[in-house]
């Protein structure tokens, strides 16, 4: 197959309605809802209706919260996770019970779509049969047993907090690791147990046991489709469209698609042969060429960075001006600025997700409030280094305070803030890679699939050209100090 070498992009021959408001279809990170929401897509198509996909936005919690925000229209989840994770603690369990708590919320849920993605932990066969572990219970005896567990697994309370409870295990020090490095880690026995969702190929692939949940602990992880209710009033044959997977899709069949994924086959692929053998729809798969897909990323996160840089400069720039001339105001100012660098990138894209949904708009925001501080600091430090003496003369050549400021202030200060201003880019450019997770694009979309795929060339396809995009600036600020900065204040101190 060419998945590794090619993104595909699905476009079906749709009958002759046509919508004008695409269906926007999303998936949490994992593979396996991505290859559902490419189904979801393909059968929406095939109704005719236009589709938007946001695929690979996160975990539960992100996700979740951008369907209430109105960031897309449907997405694939599990019965389990809506009860323990979504509606933890309020006893919410069964499809009816799920159904009316979705409804008050503005939501609806299919039927299950046929199988079910339940958790377990699982061990290598040989190292369980070394110990005599066939139980989870049995687990117990050993307490100096290395576990690894997803980070969302490890807070989650159908997760290891409530595990651990129930079973009563003595385990400490459990490693927090992405679910794919997870399953690398046990294979070369630098852990000995994780958590397994029971649909992946990779069990099967590594020769993994599933310790039998003995106490009944884990919930039933029913597959299910979570989709806005109004889309029924709005798009009445897409919501059609997609309950014709209700009871359709067999757990052999998902753990077969799933194996072509770890196999490097492209989810819209996998997705397209399933309608096509189950539904009799023809997709029509349009191959992209690596070149026109790295060009593709490339104009996206140059969207992504020049937007927020050019919007940093434009603020922080009167503002490190203001900071200068008013110190105790400065001192506001730069502070606010630094509270918002302390944020974590990826929690500060969450937080924009309520007011301004997934996508590249919440994306350039982030980075244009992650770019402010730089420019206005290095803007306040080299307004505050120039000589009391040139300033003073200034003022004696009765210069007004505009003029002053463009004429002479801030060709001095240029370096100073040029400096800023590089540095802002490159934050920007690197923090651009995690829009992906929001559905923006750019380098960082091939990063995240790579990493979900644990594929190092998908990686490296976003990676590299995301450094040499950084280089590059760098560059251009080098050229940019030659045209902005006087040539006094370039020339090296003499001896």
């Amino acid at each position: 197959m060419t998945g590794r070498r090619w993104a595909l992009i699905a476009v079906l021959a749709v009958p002759t309605a046509s919508f004008a408001q695409p269906i926007r279809v999303g998936s949490k990170a994992d593979t396996e809802t991505t290859i559902l929401a490419e189904v979801v897509a393909h059968l929406i198509r095939d109704a005719g209706y236009s589709v938007e996909l946001k695929l690979r936005l996160g975990g539960t919690p992100f996700v979740w919260g951008a369907l209430r925000a109105d960031s897309f229209d449907v997405y694939p989840e599990y019965t389990g996770t809506l009860s323990e994770q979504i509606f933890a603690g309020r006893g919410i369990r069964g499809e009816a019970a799920l159904r009316e708590e979705l409804s008050r919320v503005g939501l609806g849920m299919t039927r299950p779509l046929g199988f079910a993605n339940n958790y377990a932990l699982g061990m290598r066969r040989t190292r369980a049969a070394e110990l005599g572990i066939k139980t989870i219970s049995d687990l117990r005896r050993y307490p100096d047993l290395r576990f690894g567990f997803s980070h969302e697994f490890l807070k989650r309370e159908d997760g290891w907090p409530g595990l651990k409870a129930r079973y009563g295990l003595p385990q400490t020090g459990v490693k927090g690791l992405d679910h794919r490095v997870a399953y690398t880690a046990l294979t070369e026995g630098s852990i000995d147990v994780t958590e397994l969702y029971t649909t992946d190929a990779e069990i099967r692939q590594f020769d993994l046991v599933t310790l039998d949940d003995d106490l009944g602990f884990f919930p039933l992880y029913e597959a299910v489709l979570v989709y806005r209710l109004d889309l029924e009033q709005r798009a009445p044959a897409a919501v059609s469209a997609f309950k014709r997977l209700e009871g359709r899709v067999p757990a052999e069949t998902v753990i077969a698609m799933n194996s072509r994924a770890v196999d490097g086959d492209p989810p819209v692929e996998i997705a397209a042969d399933f309608v096509r053998d189950q539904f009799e729809v023809q997709p029509i798969v349009g191959a992209e060429s690596s070149a026109r897909r790295l060009w593709r990323l490339t104009l996206e996160h140059l969207t992504l960075v020049g937007i927020a840089l050019a919007a940093s400069i434009l603020v922080a720039l009167p503002l490190g001006i203001i900071a200068a001339r008013r110190p105790e105001l400065g001192r506001l100012l730069l502070g606010a600025a630094g509270v918002i660098q302390t944020i974590p990138s990826l929690a500060l894209l969450v937080f924009m997700i309520p007011l301004l949904k997934t996508g590249t708009l919440p994306a350039i925001v982030a980075l244009f409030l992650y770019g402010l501080l730089p420019i206005m600091a290095n803007t306040a430090a080299g307004l505050k280094s120039i000589p009391a003496s040139l300033a003073e003369s200034a003022e004696a050549l009765g210069l007004s305070p505009l003029t002053r400021l463009w004429r002479i202030e801030l060709p001095l200060a240029s370096r100073s803030i040029l400096a800023g201003i590089k540095t802002s880019a490159i934050i920007t450019i690197g923090t651009a890679t995690l829009g992906a997770l929001i559905g923006a694009g750019g380098y960082g979309q091939p990063i995240q699939t790579g990493l979900q795929m644990n594929d190092l060339r998908e990686i490296l396809f976003g990676a590299i050209p995301a450094a040499l995009m950084a280089l590059a600036a760098q560059g251009v600020f080098e050229i940019a100090e030659r045209v902005f900065v006087p040539r006094g204040l370039r020339l090296a101190p003499a001896g």
